[in-house]
């Protein structure tokens, strides 16, 4: 008789359900498994047979075969040790074979029985939840499984428990949440706006960009802010919506860095990766893909400090997620497919020392030394950011004379409802902000008025802008119309997005 249980693993952040079928017959003693299983699969033999011990049962008189299907797709991980515990369980008349045609079982087993947390939990129960099945899995992940509407779920802690539930001595507490409403959005408490001293100029790009989802590029010496300012992005973007919450913390989930115990992330994230980092690091990669920062900053902020440090082929990787909101990693197997909907926000120095143009700090590098410099950066990487700032040391009167500047929570109300009036002009599309726009949009909502396009014949030929980067000015007025009130996009909204390209760094 051949005993079939159903678990599932990993797909990107969707899930590959995973039928585990399991057939004993008299014979040599053994456990083979087939189906395309990794390391970490195949070394599940020593973890299930050590933990079905602990039970009392006996396999000596016993040959196993466990088959995963689909057989043609590659199995990894530790998921499917409890699948494969229960279906051996079943063949040898430990446990009923009755009965577990709507269970799904997750979890690592370890060597006495108990049950340890695995990754990519978040979209298996969803998945389960859409075949209208039951998942039992490891009591730590009970709070990440707990946010999927509809799911019933169970948490426990050794497979003994699972025994006695498919023998019915033991229900447990099925978890089954109608919807996450115990869950808020947060913003962060600790960096506030108010904080920065002076830089008017690049609290207003900051503002802008936070405003229409744009990128930013901070060009400026070492101290003059421009990582204070990056911080304090995600305190006045507007808060999580609990769809874009379930979204990143799929990413997360799988990663696997998911919230705990709240299961659920409250807050946008805000990643800042060493510049030593690798371009399978940065977008996602390895034999067998996993999310990369570009994903884990899904929803939320990229900060790339000292942007001219990086290598340039990693770099360069960010060209597609720039622009499509996603990354497809191809392998011989197929291809993957992560969210990466996120804010750049690059700061870099103006030359290798720091100090080209400050007014009171002499600049000693070289032209050809700047010229190296600055080749590190590619045009078109470049063009795809859509606000260029120079930020200026801050001055002693700005920095021990003014009050506090204007608070976080003052910024982020009037972002909330100039995203709110791009939702209202964009509903239907499946875009929210002005930086999502398509072309067909930018002429349809973004298109000035006769002064404003007549400074912009002006700049795209004193500046030499490209068509995508006259589309990206447009973007960038219209979003500045939004944070004034205004319906129409005029002279003076173009002016201002004209201002934010004029700084961009040669490449």
């Amino acid at each position: 008789m051949v005993v079939k249980v159903c678990s599932a693993v990993p797909r990107g952040v969707e899930a590959l359900p995973v039928r585990v079928e399991v057939e004993a017959h008299h014979g040599l003693p053994g456990l083979v498994v087939v189906g395309l299983p990794d390391a970490a699969v195949r070394e599940s033999r020593e973890r299930v047979v050590s933990a079905i011990r602990q039970l009392g049962a006996t396999l000596e008189s016993k040959s196993l075969v466990v088959n995963l299907s689909p057989a043609e797709e590659r199995k990894e991980g530790t998921l499917l040790d409890l699948a494969i515990a229960v279906g051996v369980l079943a063949s040898t008349g430990f446990v009923p074979s009755k009965g577990m045609g709507n269970l799904w079982l997750l979890g690592e087993l370890s060597l006495d029985g108990q049950l340890r947390p695995v990754r990519g939990v978040l979209p298996i129960v969803e998945a389960a939840t859409k075949h209208q099945a039951k998942v039992i899995l490891p009591a730590e992940n009970l709070p990440e499984a707990a946010v999927v509407k509809g799911a019933e779920v169970l948490g426990v802690s050794h497979l003994k428990e699972v025994v006695a539930l498919i023998r019915g001595d033991g229900a447990g507490s099925w978890t089954k949440p109608e919807q996450a409403s115990w869950w808020q959005p947060e913003q962060s408490r600790e960096l506030d706006l108010a904080d920065v001293a002076g830089q008017s100029h690049a609290k207003r790009a900051l503002e802008v960009a936070a405003a229409g989802g744009h990128h930013l590029f901070f060009i400026g010496p070492p101290g003059s802010g421009k990582t204070m300012l990056a911080q304090r992005l995600p305190g006045i973007l507007p808060p999580l919506s609990e769809e874009e919450a379930l979204e990143t913390t799929k990413v997360y989930s799988v990663a696997p860095l998911a919230p705990r115990p709240q299961g659920l992330l409250s807050v946008r994230p805000f990643r800042s990766p060493h510049h030593t980092i690798s371009a399978a690091g940065l977008v996602g990669g390895g034999p067998y893909p996993r999310p990369g920062e570009v994903s884990l900053a899904h929803n939320g902020v990229l900060f790339l400090d000292e942007l001219t440090e990086f290598r340039r082929d990693v770099l360069e990787v960010l060209r597609q997620p720039l622009e499509s909101g996603c990354v497809v990693i191809a392998r011989a197997a197929g291809s993957l497919r992560f969210p990466a909907r996120f804010q750049l926000v690059a700061a870099a120095n103006p030359c290798p020392c720091g100090f080209l143009g400050d007014p009171k700090r002499l600049c000693r590098c070289s032209p050809q030394a700047i010229a190296r410099y600055r080749s590190r950066l590619s045009g078109p990487l470049l063009d795809r950011i859509d606000l260029h700032l120079t930020v200026h040391p801050v001055r002693f009167s700005e920095l021990f004379t003014q009050g506090r500047g204007e608070s976080s929570r003052a910024v982020r109300e009037r972002v909330v409802a100039a995203r709110e009036a791009q939702k209202r002009r964009l509903a239907g599309t499946g875009r929210t902000t002005n930086a999502q726009l398509t072309p067909e949009e930018v002429k349809r909502f973004c298109s000035p008025d006769g002064q404003g396009q007549k400074l912009l014949e002006a700049a795209m030929e004193r500046l030499g802008l490209s068509a995508r980067a006259i589309h990206r000015v447009l973007k960038v007025a219209r979003t500045i119309a939004d944070l004034d009130g205004s319906e129409s996009v005029k002279a003076v909204h173009v002016a201002e997005a004209l201002a934010y390209r004029e700084q961009a760094m040669p490449a």
